[in-house]
C-alpha cells in the first residue's frame, strides 16, 4: 500500500479528549503522514495538549464554536497527501483504523470512505444493517453507523467522526464547505454528497473503527430542541447547496417535513386520554406542539439562509486556490 494521508482532528474545548485521541493515533499500524490539530477554542489548554505530541501540528480556527466545517477546511487547504481522513476528538480509533481506511481506496473510483463508529451499546453491530448510510427518496438521511455488515458497501454519506475522502476529489469541487452553523449537523453529509455528485464512490468500510464517546456539547444537550431546530434548518442548506433548489429530493423533503410535524402534533393531542393526570396530559400535548414548531422554525429559517447561503469556509478555501 502506497497512499499516504493527513489526519486532521477538529476540536473546541476537549482538550482531555484530544489527548486520548492522539495517544489512539500514535498507536496506527499504518502511521499519518501528517496529523492537524485545530483548535476552535478561547483557551490555550488545547495547545498545551498538542505539545506534548512532537510533530503534531496545531492550528487555530478564530471562528470559534459551532464552525467545525471550517476547522476541517483550515486543516486541509494545504494537504498534499493522497487521503485526507477526519477523526472527532472524541472518537478513539482502534490500531488498524487508518490502515483499513486506506485499503478501501483500492478501487480508483472510490472517492471517499467513512467507518465505523462503535458506541458499545448492547446490539448496535445489527442496529439497521440494510439501511447505513443512505441518502433516501425523500431527502432525508440514515445512520447507523455502528452496524457491521462484515464487508465494505457502498453508501451515500458518512459520520463525520470517522471518514476521509481522496485529496484530488476533494480539490476537484473546491475543498470543505461550511453553511452549518449551531450544532453542525449536516457537515459531514455535505462532503459526503459532493463527491457523490462528482461521480465517485462512497464506501462504508465497517473494520475501519473507532470508539466514539460521544462527548458533551459545549452548548445545549445531544438531541434537544436546540439540536433539533439546526438539524431542520441545516438541512435545507445541504439539500439546496449540494444538490440545488431544482433537485427533486427538496419539494419531496418539504412535504415529509409538513407530515412529520403534523404527526407531532397530532400525537402529543391522541396522547391526551393515555397519560394519568392533568398535568402530565397537558406535558404531552406540549411536547408534542414544541416538537412540531421546533421542526417547521428550523425549515423555514433554512429556506431563508438558502438564498444568500453564507460559506465560512469560503476564505480558507481561496487562500489555497
Amino acid at each position: 500500500m502506497d497512499r499516504n494521508a493527513v489526519v486532521v482532528v477538529a476540536t473546541y474545548r476537549r482538550p482531555d479528549y484530544v489527548r486520548t485521541c492522539l495517544e489512539h493515533l500514535q498507536r496506527q499500524t499504518v502511521a499519518p503522514s501528517r496529523i492537524v490539530v485545530v483548535d476552535a477554542s478561547p483557551e490555550e489548554d488545547t495547545r498545551a495538549v498538542v505539545a506534548d505530541f512532537p510533530g503534531v501540528e496545531y492550528r487555530r480556527n478564530e471562528l470559534g464554536l459551532g464552525t467545525l466545517a471550517a476547522s476541517r477546511a483550515i486543516g486541509t487547504h494545504d494537504a498534499t497527501e493522497d487521503v485526507v481522513a477526519f477523526i472527532d476528538d472524541d472518537a478513539f480509533a482502534e490500531p488498524e483504523w487508518l490502515e483499513r481506511v486506506l485499503a478501501a481506496y483500492e478501487p480508483d473510483d472510490v472517492g471517499a470512505v467513512g467507518g465505523r463508529a462503535r458506541m458499545n451499546r448492547e446490539g448496535e453491530e445489527q442496529e439497521g444493517l440494510d439501511r447505513i448510510g443512505r441518502f433516501l427518496r425523500n431527502g432525508r438521511l440514515t445512520g447507523n453507523f455502528a452496524a457491521d455488515p462484515g464487508r465494505t458497501i457502498d453508501a451515500d454519506h458518512m459520520l463525520g467522526a470517522n471518514m476521509s475522502v481522496r485529496n484530488s476529489v476533494l480539490r476537484s469541487f473546491g475543498g470543505i464547505h461550511d453553511y452549518y452553523p449551531g450544532t453542525c449537523l449536516r457537515e459531514d453529509s455535505d462532503l459526503a454528497l459532493r463527491v457523490r455528485k462528482a461521480g465517485h464512490r462512497v464506501v462504508y468500510a465497517p473494520d475501519a473503527v473507532v470508539l466514539h464517546v460521544a462527548g458533551d456539547y459545549s452548548k445545549g444537550a445531544r438531541f434537544d430542541l436546540r439540536y433539533r431546530f439546526y438539524g431542520a434548518r441545516n438541512h435545507i442548506l445541504l439539500l439546496t447547496t449540494t444538490l440545488g433548489w431544482a433537485d427533486p429530493h427538496l419539494p419531496r423533503y418539504l412535504g415529509s417535513v409538513v407530515a412529520s410535524t403534523g404527526r407531532e402534533a397530532v400525537s402529543g393531542v391522541r396522547g391526551w386520554s393515555s397519560k394519568p393526570g392533568l398535568v402530565a396530559k397537558l406535558r404531552g400535548v406540549a411536547g408534542g406542539l414544541t416538537r412540531a414548531g421546533v421542526d417547521a422554525a428550523g425549515t423555514v429559517v433554512g429556506l431563508g439562509a438558502a438564498i444568500v447561503p453564507n460559506d465560512r469556509a469560503r476564505d480558507v478555501n481561496r487562500a489555497s486556490s
